[in-house]
């Protein structure tokens, strides 16, 4: 049995767009039927929607007959929750809360095992190696890994280019609700100085020689971020779009209700 090739990896390596959605429903049938309708990649969220290692795990299967990749973001940047992740059959992390270089490299180092890196190596209990059936697997895993951390302060923008030019760092991508929280603009991350920062970032990210991420329900904004050079752009949220259809639907029918009311929040 051969290692899954990262696909979305490669995808970004070459230069090609890819779009995707945000999943926090937390459940693998929501997953699987998200799977299918043609989005290059989601995100399986466990910083703010309420998964685990198991429940990602879940979802990973639910996810794995159909083209589209499975982005994992844990709650934290861990290194113990890392290995975990990908023991379960994860390539490609997003972690959350990058400020500087430093915390970059120690995730790149997560996700290598040894010598490169740190992951620990227990490849026969692990889902990533179907239980020691893929072939050579402790010498191909490091091959396929995607490393995606997020530039979502102040802070991790005044140390952006260093983050981007760490090696083994893959890309970039722009938090845009906690980045404009830290420029004391809460609640307002499509204010214009929130997307200039973006776009800035965006420049940076792409001069390092990196891909550029971001995650909009604007269909105009994520399309000025992928005119600017953004390569990984999620364009949606599922609870988002579930709340606003069913509330649309509702409103139909309701007296006094005659639109979907406005979603708060980042996304």
């Amino acid at each position: 049995m051969k290692i899954p090739q990262n696909t979305f990896r490669d995808a970004l390596r070459a230069g090609a767009d890819q779009i995707g959605l945000w999943v926090g429903l937390a459940d693998a049938n929501a997953a699987e039927a998200l799977a299918g309708v043609g989005f290059d990649w989601l995100l399986l969220d466990g910083e703010h929607a309420p998964n685990d290692p198991r429940s990602i795990l879940e979802q990973l299967r639910a996810v794995a007959p159909y083209a589209v990749h499975p982005v994992v973001r844990p709650v934290r940047a861990d290194v113990a929750l890392v290995k975990q992740y990908l023991d379960i059959g994860a390539q490609s992390l997003l972690i959350p809360m990058i400020d500087n270089a430093a915390q970059a490299a120690e995730m790149v180092s997560a996700m290598r095992y040894p010598p490169q890196g740190i992951r620990g190596v227990g490849a026969a209990l692990a889902r990533a190696s179907r239980w020691n059936q893929v072939d050579n697997y402790i010498e191909e895993a490091n091959g396929q890994m995607c490393l995606l951390v997020q530039a979502e302060s102040a802070e991790s923008l005044r140390n952006l280019d260093a983050i981007a030019r760490v090696e083994g760092v893959d890309g970039v991508f722009f938090g845009p609700a906690d980045l404009a929280a830290s420029l004391g603009l809460r609640g307002k991350p499509g204010h214009p100085d929130v997307q200039q920062a973006i776009l800035d970032g965006i420049r940076t990210v792409k001069a390092a020689g990196k891909a550029a991420g971001v995650l909009t329900a604007d269909q105009a904004l994520a399309r000025r971020y992928l005119e600017a050079g953004a390569q990984f752009v999620a364009v949606g949220v599922d609870t988002t779009l579930l709340v606003q259809a069913a509330a649309s639907l509702a409103g139909q029918f309701a007296a006094g209700k005659t639109k979907a009311p406005e979603t708060g929040g980042g996304y």
